[in-house]
């Protein structure tokens, strides 16, 4: 999916609101830009991606079958 379009499935279905949403759109935007950076570069956003996403912690528990 291009980050065009999961841009627009987070905006119809409020999905902004969903911090592990934007990590996956941050995700598909990091691929779509992978052959025009560094190997370096792709490896410190992934890395900054990567930290984000620990900081959420455990945010599934208690809702698994609303999130999976």
């Amino acid at each position: 999916m291009k980050s065009t379009d999961f841009g627009k499935y987070l905006d119809d279905s409020q999905g902004y609101q969903k911090p592990w949403l934007l990590i996956q759109l941050r995700l598909c935007k990091l691929a779509e830009q992978k052959d025009d950076l560094l190997p370096q570069e792709y490896m410190e956003r992934l890395d900054d991606i990567h930290q984000d996403m620990m900081k959420l912690g455990r945010w599934w528990e208690g809702q698994e079958s609303q999130v999976f």
